[in-house]
């Protein structure tokens, strides 16, 4: 398959605490859905946003799809 050429990709970001704290809230894993240009930003992105499974504000990583 070839690769797309389009420079703004849709990402999923996952927080990285879920799966590792077993004292959550509620049980579930966090994901936010956002946009990034690739020639600007070529690494993986990581944000800080609010989980609603842990309560607090977490860091978010991209995953792969």
């Amino acid at each position: 398959m070839a690769k797309s050429k389009e420079i703004r990709v849709t990402i999923n970001l996952e927080c990285i605490n879920c799966a590792q704290n077993l004292e959550k809230r509620c049980h579930g894993i966090s994901r936010y859905t956002t946009c990034k240009n690739r020639r600007n930003t070529s690494i993986r992105l990581e944000l800080k946003k609010f989980c609603r499974y842990c309560g607090s504000h977490t860091i978010h990583k991209e995953i792969k799809k």
